[in-house]
């Protein structure tokens, strides 16, 4: 079986590469990856660096080319929330395409999108009709591309749904700091002086190694004769966001009392509905640049931390307040001086 993995150097492409290449111990299955930029590092041990391809960018090079693919699974995406509809486009949609004309009537499509699709969209979108109700770039252009993928493509189709992704259940590793790290500096900082959103609200997150689990267990599997959906959330069992807080708040606090310093204070909760009404124009006037930025980045975690219904999980992640624990001690080991910084309090700019 030939299986072509794409985005082999990302945060889950590589856990995923290292499960394929885990599961082909005698070389029955010739396994290609590729990165846009193909380091030894983006392979697992003893393995051959990735293929280099800039996808949609350049035209796939001829060693992709040369035979059909069983299975192509499509890890590689740009998840930037600050996207622009026409750069999410560029990033995600064209580049599926391009994948896509790489895959033959037999070769089986695994692609990993991202469970917000399936949310429920913005009853007022505030950005316009730009990303037509979704929340952001990405979450928009993951809806287009499983439009695509599940519409176009004449082979059999499995799409999995991740929700925010942290760090392994056994030991918070994680390839890359991103997405909903940059909470904990602002939890330590103080730049994160209150927390948007709904205290009982859900909110979802999975551990990289089974997410990377779903996927390759997709690829080595049998093809679905019709489309299918895999789904990773913990459903009913989801942490609520006041939970989330307390467990990151808890955490970081036992690490910096082994290291003799003071404890950060779990901040408040302020509604949507009132932050965006009412504090925010309010606030603006008076924070400074930082403090603008970091509220901006903050914000987008509002509509993603504290759902109103869980996802209906077709792999349920289990204990998912020992996965962001885990998560967040990897985060406080890796960067001590953000995670045993002092918190400097919000001041009106100009004040003395």
């Amino acid at each position: 079986m030939r299986i072509l993995l794409t985005g082999a150097a990302g945060v889950v492409g590589a856990d995923v590469a290292a499960r394929l290449a885990a599961a082909n111990p005698g070389g029955a299955h010739e396994l290609v990856r590729t990165a846009r930029r193909a380091t030894p590092a983006a392979a697992p041990a003893a393995e051959p660096a990735p293929v280099a391809w800039d996808i949609g960018a350049a035209l796939a090079p001829a060693e992709l080319t040369d035979r059909p693919w069983d299975v192509i699974v499509h890890t590689a995406a740009s998840t930037r929330w600050t996207m622009s509809r026409e750069e999410a486009a560029d990033a995600n949609v064209r580049t599926l395409r391009s994948v896509l004309g790489l895959a033959g009537p037999g070769t089986h499509v695994v692609h990993v999108s991202t469970a917000y699709v399936g949310g429920v969209r913005a009853a007022e979108d505030l950005r316009g009709e730009e990303f037509e109700g979704y929340r952001n770039g990405y979450e928009w252009s993951k809806a287009v591309c499983e439009e695509i993928v599940t519409g176009e493509h004449r082979g059999p189709v499995t799409v999995v749904r991740p929700p925010l992704v942290l760090g392994s259940r056994a030991d918070g590793a994680i390839g890359r700091f991103s997405g909903p790290y940059s909470l904990f500096p602002a939890l330590v900082s103080g730049l994160a002086a209150v927390v948007v959103g709904d205290p009982d609200g859900f909110a979802e997150i999975a551990p990289v190694d089974e997410v990377a689990e779903v996927v390759a267990g997709a690829a080595l599997g049998p093809a679905p004769a019709t489309p299918r959906t895999e789904v990773i959330a913990a459903g009913q069992g989801s942490m609520r966001l006041s939970e989330l807080v307390r467990v990151t708040c808890d955490t970081l606090n036992a690490f910096r009392a082994e290291h003799g310093v003071e404890p950060i204070a779990v901040p408040p909760t302020v509604s949507t509905d009132s932050w965006n009404r009412f504090f925010l124009p309010l606030a603006e006037q008076w924070l400074s640049p930082v403090q603008q930025q970091a509220v901006r980045l903050l914000a987008m975690f509002q509509s993603y931390t504290s759902m109103s219904e869980p996802f209906t999980p077709t792999r349920t992640v289990a204990d998912p307040h020992g996965v962001m624990a885990a998560s967040v001690r990897h985060w406080a080991h890796s960067k001590p001086r953000q995670a045993l910084g002092r918190p400097a309090p919000w001041t009106r700019v100009g004040a003395a």
